[in-house]
């Protein structure tokens, strides 16, 4: 451990040039007396630091000395996949072991492509959360990425939508997914306990599935080692997962009366694919701008959430319940923006509007 600090030192002041000791012991998680001792051995051993006193002073390494420690180990070799990705690597508690990995690479690289290296640091950078969503409190994260990394199963206490909401799950883990700022733990699981996954990546969509971490009440890695279908390939089988979940969860279709100008906004304020069946689905507009289309939705109550959003651009013709829910809606905003409206007259506007159509 330490001696891994002391390389990662030497190779701070080779790479940045002159930094403080508060700088160093941030860059380190250490403390600054801690610093101050890694220096000094350091110094022992033959390193040519020396110290500038003062305000604008620090450490730095003698001209033109360069260190070749930059062997790689295992764990640093395996984080340089989520280069670029310092937020999330923190979150599976790989943040330092990242660090260390980065600077290692950077200081075995010549000065032309080291400089390059930089720029493109200092020029991109990915946020991986979508807009005004705070992230999800993870704090099984580390426990769950452990059980990935060593290959053993985990036992989790979950939560999930359906009654019984909190089940008990034994699951062989298979990898970890950031989606949208949001984990997910992919796993071969049995609520019976041992249950081997499938034998290839393909068959192993039939009983592995895609376990969100934020829901995860509890979790133990246990001693006993994973298995892991033959050839299983995360990234394909996550697309897979994906496709079949967005297109499983819309159970029933709406169909809408709507303007051109709400259809193509719907882009913009829908989840893709209830906009991407909508205007596939889209008839042909009629003379006043106005078409129907069939908008696939979870339930009554997700529809009506949804297609508020079109506003009087929009119009519910089926299913019954769905149009009668909007209609109790129109007859509660005419109650509470016109109190002088009354009950019928706010009752027969949904109807009238049908008619006419």
């Amino acid at each position: 451990m330490r001696a891994g600090r002391l390389v990662s030192l030497l190779l701070l002041l080779q790479t940045r040039g002159r930094m403080t000791a508060q700088d160093l012991a941030d860059e380190l998680e250490v403390s600054v007396r801690t610093v101050y001792r890694d220096v000094e051995s350091l110094s022992a051993s033959g390193v040519p630091i020396y110290a500038d006193r003062g305000p604008a002073g620090g450490y730095q390494l003698l001209d033109g000395y360069r260190t070749r420690l930059t062997g790689l180990t295992s764990d640093e070799a395996g984080t340089l996949f989520l280069a670029g990705m310092p937020g999330p690597a923190a979150e599976l508690g790989l943040g330092s072991v990242l660090a260390a990995a980065e600077l290692k690479l950077r200081a075995s690289l010549p000065d032309e492509l080291a400089d390059r290296a930089d720029r493109v640091r200092e020029r991109f950078h990915l946020d991986a959360p979508g807009w005004f969503r705070a992230g999800e409190p993870t704090p099984h994260l580390s426990t769950v990425a452990d059980a990935v990394w060593s290959g053993r199963v985990l036992r989790i206490r979950y939560r999930r939508w359906k009654a019984p909401r909190e089940v008990d799950r034994t699951l062989h883990p298979l990898g970890v997914v950031l989606k949208a700022g949001r984990w997910y733990l992919v796993a071969a699981s049995s609520s019976a306990g041992f249950l081997p996954p499938p034998s290839s990546s393909s068959s192993a969509t039939g009983r592995t599935t895609a376990y969100r971490v934020s829901n995860i009440l509890a979790a133990e890695v246990l001693d006993q080692p994973a298995s892991r279908p033959k050839g299983f390939d995360l990234a394909e089988y996550w697309a897979e997962w994906t496709e079949r979940y967005e297109s499983s969860v819309y159970t029933a279709v709406a169909t809408v009366r709507m303007t051109v100008e709400a259809l193509n906004r719907m882009a913009f304020v829908f989840p893709p694919e209830m906009s991407r069946s909508a205007r596939a689905e889209a008839g042909p507009p009629d003379e006043t701008g106005w078409l129907i289309t069939r908008v696939p939705i979870e339930s009554i109550k997700h529809g009506h959430i949804e297609l508020l959003k079109l506003g009087a651009d929009a119009e519910v013709l089926d299913p019954p319940e769905l149009r009668a829910r909007f209609t109790e809606t129109t007859r509660g905003l005419l109650a509470t923006y016109l109190p002088e409206a009354t009950p019928p007259a706010a009752a027969a506007l949904p109807n009238e509007a049908h008619e006419k159509a």
